[in-house]
């Protein structure tokens, strides 16, 4: 692993003490407990806030417009910060902050929880274990439910002042038959209607297939269908209520899907480090890139407010492992963060596939 590449995966997995500075939003769906920097062309999610950060030997430190970046005390450069968008400032005609209602992530993507609830965290026994979904709205950092026609106000507010160019819609899962999916399909028509914006949205695999097309003519450019973990173990334990759904459902969902939009549209999120095996992880990830299907590999973050609030991060060099093959495989593929029109895979912040994913995997492009 060279140098670069191991202060990537430091920095995404130990984070980086704020010192003067807001630490970023605490809960909520998304990249939590974080901010976003640029190093080179790379937008990079580093937590924050959480308990890892603590004891993190990387800082970050205010210096004039810019940031500076050090590890135990030595410079290593300076940390350009995602600006504070302009459209935060603003509030719908009924008084609220564009803030509550959607966010930056990463360096031009802007995300929203339209729905936050779920019938899986309102139970502790079938709750994920990782999730912050109900911290930001106990905190009132947002509203319960966003309409579409606020979406497509902010949405259009987003990019004309802040260049926003693509939109990542999420929802707690609902208790109807297509998992929540058709009202974040409302929410992008009116988005795309308003903003022109390509849109992602991420939900359960339905329980009927036919709301992929539904989706499709609503003007939903790419979906994410969020398995977690391959590894039966660690989806007992950690995502409990999520199990009900078995991984031959999640397979003929990712088919489903890319059928009806397309290869390198469709992707799923794999968290690395729930104990999870790593061969099987890697068989599974094989498999789900041959169907077309993006695996998004992300770091187990510890949040602060959930069960996993006092966990560690994953091992350093398994993840160099997994994102170096992962990577390869989807070089062969012909998959990558920049074919897919919208979402996570597009946005790239959370993960360190936008460095593997080409064949000079770490080098700096600054």
């Amino acid at each position: 692993m060279n140098e670069r590449m191991r202060q990537y995966i430091e920095l995404l997995c130990l984070g980086a003490r704020a010192v003067g500075l807001d630490a970023g939003r605490r809960g909520g769906a998304g990249p939590s407990d974080a901010l976003a920097f640029i190093f080179g062309r790379h937008p990079l999610t580093i937590p924050t806030l959480n308990k890892p950060t603590q004891k993190s030997r990387y800082v970050v430190i205010p210096k004039g417009n810019s940031f500076q970046l050090e590890k135990d005390g030595q410079i290593l450069g300076e940390a350009v910060a995602v600006p504070r968008p302009k459209f935060y400032d603003l509030k719908t005609a009924d008084g609220i902050p564009y803030s509550k209602i959607a966010l930056l992530h990463g360096k031009d993507c802007l995300g929203s929880t339209v729905v936050h609830d779920c019938i899986r965290y309102r139970n502790p026994a079938t709750r994920c274990w990782f999730c912050a979904i109900g911290v930001s709205l106990a905190r009132g950092t947002t509203i319960p439910t966003k309409t579409p026609e606020q979406l497509a106000e902010v949405a259009a507010a987003a990019k004309s002042l802040d260049g926003v160019t693509h939109v990542t819609l999420t929802s707690g899962t609902t208790d109807t038959s297509d998992m929540g999916a058709e009202y974040q399909g409302e929410c992008a028509q009116a988005i795309k209607r308003a903003s022109g914006l390509p849109v992602h949205i991420q939900f359960e695999p339905p329980k009927d297939n036919d709301v992929f097309s539904r989706l499709k003519r609503n003007g939903v450019d790419t979906v994410g269908i969020h398995v977690e973990s391959f590894d039966p173990r660690a989806r007992l334990k950690y995502t409990p209520g999520k199990t009900a759904i078995s991984l031959e459902k999640y397979f003929q969902a990712f088919q489903e899907a890319v059928a009806v939009f397309g290869r390198n549209q469709v992707s799923t999120f794999v968290i690395l480090g729930l104990g999870e095996d790593e061969a099987l992880t890697l068989d599974m990830c094989r498999k789900t890139a041959a169907l077309g299907v993006y695996p998004y590999v992300v770091p187990l973050r510890p949040l602060l407010d959930t069960f996993l609030a006092d966990a560690d991060p994953p091992n350093l060099e398994y993840l160099h492992r997994v994102y170096q093959a992962v990577g390869e495989m989807l070089r062969g593929e012909g998959l990558s963060s920049t074919k897919s029109m919208a979402g996570c895979v597009k946005c790239g912040a959370c993960s360190l596939l936008q460095f593997t994913e080409e064949p000079e995997a770490g080098e700096d492009k600054a």
